[in-house]
């Protein structure tokens, strides 16, 4: 008898896009999934030109790291791909962004990203009792470079699609 495969859920958010990239990341997000997913593609009122779509997903554990793997390098694309924690993995959120690349962050059950007891000592021991040094420190651990970068994507403007979360528990 087979084990039967773990599975999990989660969301890419492609941020933005030129209308020339977007069958390409339709394709590669449709090679990883096993069918080509229904997309629909908004203008992204941040940086006009190009578009921003949310596609929600199902797969194996592992998927959010293949896809965001995928779409890594590919010239003015900002994106980030989430996979929901499952009763044997963590949540995982990864982000790229043409200027800092692509990070990968673990997650809580409730989405949090969460920094281990180790580099939690790390930093501490890095740092030698500095505290703005820890602030800097512990910022990058929880992407806040990241974050500055792609808030203004987040916000797509009036009329935007809203995607909910999917239920915990």
């Amino acid at each position: 008898m087979s084990a039967m495969p773990r599975r999990t859920q989660g969301v890419v958010l492609v941020h933005s896009a030129s209308k020339a990239m977007t069958l390409h990341v339709e394709w590669a997000i449709g090679s990883i999934l096993g069918s080509q997913p229904t997309v629909d593609w908004t203008p992204q009122p941040a940086l006009p030109g190009t578009l921003r779509c949310e596609l929600s997903w199902t797969g194996e554990i592992g998927t959010g790291a293949r896809i965001a793997s995928a779409l890594r390098g590919w010239d003015g694309l900002r994106y980030e791909v989430t996979e929901e924690p499952s009763p044997t993995c963590d949540g995982s959120r990864w982000q790229y962004t043409p200027s800092l690349g692509l990070t990968h962050f673990p997650t809580s059950t409730n989405g949090d990203i969460y920094i281990s007891e180790n580099r939690l000592r790390e930093i501490l021991d890095v740092s030698m009792g500095y505290p703005d040094a820890v602030i800097d420190m512990i910022g990058e651990q929880l992407g806040d470079d990241y974050d500055a970068e792609l808030e203004t994507f987040r916000h797509a403007g009036e009329g935007a699609p809203v995607r909910w979360l999917h239920k915990v528990g």
